[in-house]
């Protein structure tokens, strides 16, 4: 047994290193899954824990996965460049409304989609329509981190808008329509107090008006990927029935987003219904656009199942090997000194814990250590969502803390753009931890007005 503890805390560390550190820009799905086929040829992990973890993982990875799907198809529609240059438009020249602007569609698109998504489709859109206004650099890093921020932080309202916040949901057996209801309004107030709190820290850094150029931004959108004229300029009658059109999916994919609600509510796989809207938009996009299914197999990130699936049966390794015996030995005294203490505590261990390990094993072990410690329904949700808040707000700390900042990252560096940790620290080290806070209160408090 000792050989065995030995190798688990060696193969995780060793693990977690090599995604924090990606040599040669390494998919951080190869380290993971190495780690848990270790874990598995050494015993650690039994065929019947492999089986136990498909059945809890299967369903939300089907879900992120499909989700995943309708943000490729909705970019075949020129979706998002569409909304980049509506977001110029409709910042009229001001510095201070695109950042609101950009705010405000980093978290609509967390919530239709997931933050890796979210950071995958809105990443390089900020990048191209922040060259395209030729700002400076320093100019441009306020927009880009901000927006980077709230979109990984914006997966806590709503469970469907991250991988790891499914798989807990399993785990703890709730119901995304319990989590909604209980989660959605303290986390959204949590959001607008970080978005208020960031715009203050990163003030002075953003430009008050905007170059004019960001007009011919819009016409240079819609003449790429829509139907210019001869003139190379695009009717307002052609604009207009692009925005219906684009109007339509939107309304489609919210439609979507609401049954699964409805489906949890039901008892129903969320899974099933986030596939089959998959469905009807890839067939809808062979009718518009004439373009098969089939790219749509290289464009999936198929890492995200691997990833997934590979760090839960590392994690599953340490709770085989007596982690979360002790974390219950040590846990146990602070959630019996009250809702509040407890919420606090565990929601401010599961950030630091993110922070040094990334959120994923951090929430993971977390949940894994409260469905064993004996609690009743109420106080074992609340201090959850409170871990909840701690891997996808409190995370944010470092940006080594989520998968989502550490693709943020690695897209960046593509577009040859370097963030410092310096530049990062600036405004996370202010933002976070105030922000964490202050949503956990909201919680407390939303809890024990309504759900106690």
């Amino acid at each position: 047994m000792t050989f065995q503890i030995g190798i688990t805390i060696v193969v995780f560390l060793a693990t977690m290193s090599v995604i924090f550190w990606r040599p040669k820009g390494i998919n951080e799905a190869y380290p993971a899954a190495v780690g848990a086929t270790i874990i598995y040829l050494f015993g650690i992990v039994t065929n019947r824990d492999v089986l136990y973890i498909f059945d809890k993982i299967g369903g939300a990875s089907i879900t992120i996965i499909a989700t995943i799907v309708m943000a490729v198809i909705l970019e075949s529609f020129g979706f998002f460049h569409w909304s980049a240059a509506n977001l110029a438009r409709i910042a009229k020249g001001s510095g201070y409304r695109l950042y609101w602007y950009i705010q405000l569609l980093c978290f609509l698109m967390t919530l239709l989609f997931n933050n890796d998504g979210s950071i995958l489709i809105t990443t390089p859109i900020l990048i191209l329509l922040l060259k395209n206004l030729r700002l400076k650099l320093h100019q441009q890093i306020p927009y880009l981190l901000s927006g980077a921020l709230i979109a990984t932080a914006s997966s806590a309202p709503i469970g469907v808008s991250n991988i790891v916040n499914l798989i807990s949901l399993n785990i703890i057996e709730m119901s995304l329509y319990r989590y909604t209801e209980m989660m959605f309004v303290p986390a959204t107030l949590g959001l607008i107090f970080m978005s208020v709190l960031m715009f203050f820290v990163v003030k002075k850094k953003l430009p008050q008006k905007l170059p004019d150029i960001f007009y011919d931004i819009e016409e240079s959108f819609f003449s790429s990927h829509f139907h210019p004229l001869k003139d190379g300029a695009v009717s307002a009658e052609i604009k207009k029935k692009r925005s219906q059109f684009m109007l339509k999916i939107i309304l489609f994919v919210l439609l979507i987003r609401c049954l699964l609600f409805v489906a949890s509510f039901l008892s129903i796989p969320i899974s099933t219904v986030a596939v089959s809207g998959s469905i009807i938009l890839l067939f809808w996009r062979w009718y518009k656009l004439r373009i098969t299914p089939t790219d749509i197999i290289k464009k999936i990130p198929w890492h995200i199942l691997v990833f997934a699936f590979s760090m839960y049966v590392i994690i599953y390794g340490l709770h085989n090997i007596g982690l979360t015996e002790l974390l219950i030995k040590y846990c146990e005294p602070i959630v019996s000194k009250g809702l509040m203490y407890a919420s606090f505590v565990m929601g401010g261990l599961v950030s630091v814990l993110s922070n040094f390990f990334n959120n994923h094993p951090a929430l993971m072990i977390g949940t894994m250590t409260l469905t064993e410690m004996g609690l009743d329904t109420i106080t074992l949700q609340t201090i959850y969502l409170a871990n909840i808040i701690g891997s996808d707000l409190g995370s944010l700390l470092l940006p080594i803390g989520t998968l989502a900042s550490l693709i943020w990252m690695h897209i960046l560096k593509q577009y040859h753009i370097k963030i410092t940790w310096k530049d990062y620290l600036s405004v996370s080290i202010i933002v976070i931890p105030i922000s964490t806070f202050v949503t956990l209160l909201f919680l407390y408090y939303w809890v024990q007005i309504f759900f106690r």
